[in-house]
């Protein structure tokens, strides 16, 4: 995995990704107070851009197993550390976004 921009960069392009959002569901007339907490973090962002960066440069649609995409997952965390405890989060299936990160 080939780092492409610093942490911070990335954090600011997944605020301002997770703003659009935000602002999408609100324009239709969804309750923010309804769906904020079905949004993943900036941080869990950050991971989910990443994963599905590194699997367009393999050529892959999606991982063909579990090891691999936490092998995947891994090589951010280990990348970029500031972003393991939420990689780690994601992988055991406890973070607000869930397990829907995988399908």
């Amino acid at each position: 995995m080939t780092r492409r921009a610093s942490l911070e960069v990335l954090r600011a392009e997944a605020q301002d990704e997770r703003e659009t959002m935000i602002y999408g569901r609100a324009r239709r007339g969804e309750d923010p107070w309804r769906f904020m907490q079905e949004l993943p973090s900036v941080d869990e962002l950050v991971v989910l851009l990443m994963r599905a960066e590194a699997l367009e440069r393999g050529g892959d649609e999606a991982p063909e197993s579990g090891a691999h995409d936490a092998q995947l997952m891994r090589r951010i965390a280990t990348e970029y550390p500031p972003l393991s405890t939420t990689v780690w989060t994601m992988l055991a299936g406890q973070s607000r976004f869930g397990d829907r990160w995988g399908a």
